[in-house]
């Protein structure tokens, strides 16, 4: 496999800076797109409680904003808790607008290796398609003009094999994102449900 990379010269190197680039990228959204790190299972629960309890403070409201993207969006509702609640949901959703934006970080990264992996592929092939009927020894040989074939074919492979996981694991993070931000409007809508209904307010 080495000396395919070697033989093919410099346009492989571009896919396998992707392919690294696209494994970090896969490797950390892993990690920080974690459930338990986005949407705290007891946090509505905890902040439901200490909202009845009256123990909601400013500086209970800095602490919430900084425990996680929930928590972000779940401070939004509370400091709008003296107008009405159609302005409460305004800010949970710019919140949330703050929140998806930080979620989706490399995202679009990810998506654009596994969009241009395959065109640089292509690219490497065609270069090796042009060295090798560009060089009379490669031409006027079969053998050596087959072997020249095969081994330029291997860029365009080498771009699918790294687009594909790319746009997978790409399309993949963007359907667990929608899927947190839905949970975390819902959340939200309950906390004020909560809270409107206490205060009789709205």
């Amino acid at each position: 496999m080495l000396a395919i990379i070697i033989e093919l010269g410099w346009p492989v190197w571009p896919l396998i800076l992707a392919s690294v680039l696209a494994l970090a990228l896969i490797i950390e959204r892993s990690i920080a797109l974690r459930r338990e790190k986005i949407l705290p299972a007891t946090l509505l629960a905890d902040v439901t409680a200490l909202w009845n309890k009256r123990q909601v403070s400013p500086r209970v409201l800095a602490e919430l904003e900084k425990n996680s993207p929930l928590g972000r969006v779940l401070a939004a509702a509370l400091r709008n808790d003296h107008a009405t609640r159609e302005g409460a949901m305004q800010q949970v959703e710019a919140a949330g607008a703050v929140v998806a934006n930080r979620l989706s970080k490399n995202l679009t990264l990810l998506g654009s290796i596994g969009s241009i992996a395959p065109l640089l592929g292509l690219l490497g092939t065609v270069v090796g398609m042009i060295a090798i009927f560009a060089s009379q020894h490669g031409a006027s040989n079969p053998q050596e003009l087959a072997r020249g074939i095969s081994v330029a074919l291997y860029c365009t492979a080498f771009g699918i094999i790294v687009a594909v996981p790319a746009v997978l694991t790409y399309r993949h993070f963007r359907r667990v994102v929608d899927d947190y931000l839905v949970d975390m409007e819902d959340q939200a809508e309950r906390l004020l449900e909560q809270v409107y209904d206490v205060d009789g307010r709205g």
